[in-house]
């Protein structure tokens, strides 16, 4: 039986998603929370691997097994053994046909960045943060020039395993509400430490530092070099994978409603 969760995580005390020795990393805790549960050793597969630091309101995994429980056993059973940060919000019973990452349409996240001369506070590991006033329409601006498919090697970590740096890139969109950006990104895949890339060129051009312009010179150059340092992981929300309606996957759960 094919069994896929929805998990929602603040990254912030974890070493990313992906399991390693260390034990220090989401796949980790729920791959122990699942052996405890049934008894077994359980391995999952994500549609999606986050970095260090980064939050996930849905990620979705899979993984096969003989245990037949009602879902929301496995909601309830599994989250008993989970730490407070980590959290699963739904369970479904899945065809053999369905892999969370090849199934997928597309990817979504959201970066939330502060826009204040005063550092975070409350709100410390959960947003980005900018001094000073940033312009929206430049950000704009910049944002569309990425949008569509094309080779974003300068936008690419030198560590990235992706066998190909062309991505196509549905949508960046930016809103404010108070002093909060939320700028979300949707792409059929994402390269490692892609958006936080981007981010840091859509801050240097909000900040008047560089002009809108210049976004298209650092996608043309095709080197990582060309490009703004990497951005804080803190404001970085893995929102989840998007699939076709026939699966019939759940779009958004609870934790998304805790964004601005």
């Amino acid at each position: 039986m094919r069994i896929a969760l929805g998990i929602s995580y603040n990254g912030g005390a974890y070493q990313g998603w992906q399991s390693q020795p260390s034990g220090l990393t989401i796949q980790d805790k729920l791959e122990t929370a699942l052996g405890k549960f049934t008894a077994q050793r359980v391995s999952t597969l994500c549609a999606g691997r986050t970095d260090a630091g980064v939050h996930g309101l849905m990620q979705v995994v899979h993984f096969d097994t003989e245990l037949d429980r009602d879902t929301y056993s496995w909601v309830r059973g599994t989250n008993a053994n989970l730490p407070r940060d980590i959290a699963v919000q739904w369970a479904l019973k899945m065809p053999d046909a369905f892999h969370c990452r090849a199934s997928a349409i597309s990817r979504r996240y959201a970066y939330v960045l502060l826009e204040s001369h005063i550092r975070p506070s409350v709100e410390y590991g959960r947003v980005g943060w900018t001094f000073g006033t940033m312009d929206g329409d430049a950000m704009r601006q910049a944002a569309a020039i990425l949008i569509g498919e094309h080779d974003f090697t300068s936008f690419r970590a030198s560590q990235c395993q992706s066998l190909t740096p062309v991505k196509n890139l549905m949508e960046i969109s930016l809103h404010k509400r108070g002093a909060y950006w939320r700028i979300e990104f949707e792409a059929n895949a994402f390269l490692h430490h892609m958006i936080r890339n981007i981010m840091g060129c859509l801050v240097q051009i909000g900040q008047g530092k560089k002009p809108a312009e210049w976004m298209a010179e650092v996608l043309a150059a095709r080197d990582r070099r060309a490009a703004a340092p990497t951005f804080s992981p803190d404001g970085l929300y893995f929102l989840g994978p998007r699939y076709d309606a026939h699966w019939g996957m759940p779009d958004r759960t609870a934790a998304y409603d805790s964004l601005p």
